[in-house]
C-alpha cells in the first residue's frame, strides 16, 4: 500500500510542479503548462485503476465504496450531459468532481499506507 501511496504522490505532484514551473518562468510557448494539464489525464487514470483494484481487494471498505460510487456518478453525469441533455450546471459540476476525487483518493491511500 505504501507503493501506491508513493506513486499517488508522484502522479499528483508532477502536474502541479509542471504547471507552476510554466507559470513562474512565464514560458511563452506553454509547453510546460500544457504538459502538466495532459499529465492530469495520467493522474486520473492511475487513481481510477488503483481505486478499482483496491475496491476489488477490499469490497467492504466504506470509503472505497464511496469513492467508486462518486467515480460512477461522474461518468454517468458526463454521459448524460454529453448525449442525453446538455445543462451548463452539470458541466460546472463535472469540473469540480475530479479535484475532489483526487483529494479523497489521496486521503484513502494515505490512511491505508499508515495503518
Amino acid at each position: 500500500m505504501k507503493t501506491i501511496n508513493n506513486l499517488n504522490y508522484f502522479f499528483v505532484s508532477v502536474p502541479i510542479f509542471l504547471i507552476a514551473l510554466g507559470l513562474i518562468i512565464n514560458e511563452s510557448s506553454g509547453n510546460l503548462v500544457g504538459s502538466g494539464i495532459l499529465f492530469l489525464i495520467l493522474t486520473g487514470l492511475f487513481q481510477l485503476i488503483s481505486g478499482i483494484k483496491m475496491f476489488i481487494d477490499e469490497p467492504h471498505d466504506k470509503s472505497l465504496r464511496f469513492y467508486i460510487a462518486i467515480v460512477v456518478l461522474f461518468f454517468l453525469l458526463w454521459f448524460v450531459n454529453a448525449v442525453i441533455i446538455y445543462q451548463d450546471f452539470i458541466s460546472h459540476i463535472l469540473y469540480l468532481i475530479p479535484p475532489i476525487l483526487t483529494i479523497f483518493f489521496s486521503t484513502i491511500t494515505y490512511k491505508k499506507a499508515h495503518q
